[in-house]
């Protein structure tokens, strides 16, 4: 059979590991044509370097850092000439520097909104353009719940996805008439690595990041005249406090 997103043409940030390598590799099964970026080079190429060999020229992958707008811009361009366009864009690139309020440095404050909310807006203003150029796109944006439940030592990373959840909903609203549909996946706790610690928390109670790809794919499969504004996922079994 076919796969449903072929000749499709998707962004995935933050891909070279975790829960945007799993939405990589569950869009290149899909069909789709995939670039992908993360912010070290050398993660880049080891990815590049596990994925041709089964997906060919169908995966790219480009280092950049999605709070500066330069390499964004150098990210799309690229794409442009790599994939002839734009179909989805996932948003997923995100960091979590974690401390009380009043000990949260003002560079861990810029740098945890700069990543988690305006990366996610300078991506999302290069990708419209391209996606009416299409005549269609969808843009999947991975917050969290913590867009929507605050925790002790988490001022910075809250504020980033609080906003990235209303601004996922206000992009929908202005864009949805341009066949531009918006979902935001709202996770909890993820076995993944996270904040740079390079371990997995080996806590298999938790979401796994396969399990956020299928639910990307899933509501890419939605038919045009349906739109998945928000979607909450939890692990069934929290650890007991």
């Amino acid at each position: 059979m076919t796969p449903f997103l072929t000749n499709k043409r998707a962004i995935v940030t933050g891909g070279t590991r975790g829960i945007g390598r799993a939405i990589t590799e569950s869009l290149l099964e899909a069909g789709c044509t995939v670039l992908f970026c993360g912010r070290s080079g050398q993660a880049v190429q080891a990815t590049l370097d596990e994925l041709r060999p089964k997906f060919s020229s169908k995966v790219f992958g480009q280092s950049a850092d999605v709070s500066s707008l330069e390499d964004v811009e150098k990210l799309f361009a690229y794409g442009d000439e790599a994939m002839g366009g734009l179909d989805i864009l996932v948003n997923n690139a995100g960091i979590g520097i974690f401390a009380k309020m009043a000990d949260c440095s003002v560079d861990d404050w810029r740098r945890v909104i700069d990543v988690n909310l305006t990366g996610a807006f300078y991506c999302s203003k290069l990708a419209v353009p391209r996606m009416v150029k299409a005549g269609s796109g969808y843009v999947v944006h991975i917050g969290s719940l913590a867009g929507k439940n605050p925790f002790a030592t988490g001022a910075a990373y809250n504020a980033s996805k609080f906003a990235l959840t209303g601004f996922a909903e206000a992009m929908m609203l202005d864009h949805r008439n341009d066949n531009i549909r918006v979902t935001t996946i709202m996770p909890g706790s993820v076995d993944t690595e996270f904040n740079g610690s390079g371990k997995k928390s080996g806590s298999n109670w938790k979401i796994a990041s396969q399990d956020i790809a299928d639910m990307v794919i899933a509501v890419l499969r939605m038919p045009e005249r349906t739109m998945v504004s928000r979607v909450e996922m939890r692990p069934s079994k929290p650890q007991k406090g």
